[in-house]
């Protein structure tokens, strides 16, 4: 795993846009940006949304999300379309939900959306970023989905917050390009360090082919030696 640190938060969110750019110009074909939830992430999505691409060969896609109605102030993929795919028109999916659609179904039926995009590719880019506790995505420490090494996508009850989350799995954040992890503030400090021991869901990361890149700010890279 590369660890890059940057001055302030402000800094890393205009290093991560800049750098997500920078791959999808690469890209030779359609290219693929799996989009991290909370509160970290929405900077450095409002600075991709005011970059100059190619947004109709663009894929985004929501790496994990809360089980709430699509429109609920707490959802993943409503911050990511608010702050970027409706920003720029680009398409962005998301887990299924209402119509009688329960967790499991959901997961599974977004498991199949994401395999007809890859169409057996690679994700080019996962952006994820990571909770005081070392979770990432929605694989939060002693949950079911750590356990999981066959499916894309998962619902993983997460009794911290009483709620079902729709997350991905290690099998397809290891299966990307690139993953890109994202931290600030000195909040994060104590889960980076035990991510880089190896001691968290976070810190689990590299275990796949990804090329995984750590952007953090000075505050979060404080307790590394």
């Amino acid at each position: 795993m590369r660890l890059i640190v940057h001055d302030t938060p402000e800094d890393t969110s205009r290093a991560v846009a800049e750098r997500i750019a920078g791959l999808a110009r690469e890209a030779d074909d359609r290219f693929t940006l799996g989009l991290s939830g909370g509160t970290t992430p929405a900077p450095a999505y409002r600075i991709l949304a005011g970059t100059d691409l190619d947004w109709d060969r663009i894929d985004l896609w929501v790496s994990d999300e809360r089980w709430v109605p699509w429109d609920h102030e707490r959802s993943n993929g409503r911050m990511a379309m608010d702050v970027l795919a409706g920003p720029v028109g680009a398409r962005l999916l998301r887990p299924p939900y209402g119509d009688g659609t329960d967790p499991d179904r959901s997961a599974a039926g977004y498991e199949e959306m994401l395999r007809q995009v890859l169409d057996d590719r690679r994700p080019d880019v996962i952006h994820l970023g990571m909770g005081d506790d070392g979770h990432t995505a929605s694989l939060f420490p002693g949950t079911q989905a750590l356990e999981e090494w066959h499916r894309w996508v998962v619902a993983n009850w997460v009794p911290e917050q009483s709620e079902f989350r729709i997350t991905s799995t290690y099998p397809l954040i290891w299966s990307a390009r690139v993953v890109i992890v994202q931290a600030h503030g000195a909040g994060k400090a104590a889960a980076l360090r035990d991510s880089f021991a190896g001691l968290t869901p976070a810190g689990k990361l590299g275990g796949g082919d990804a090329a995984v890149e750590w952007h953090v700010d000075r505050a979060a890279a404080s307790l590394l030696d």
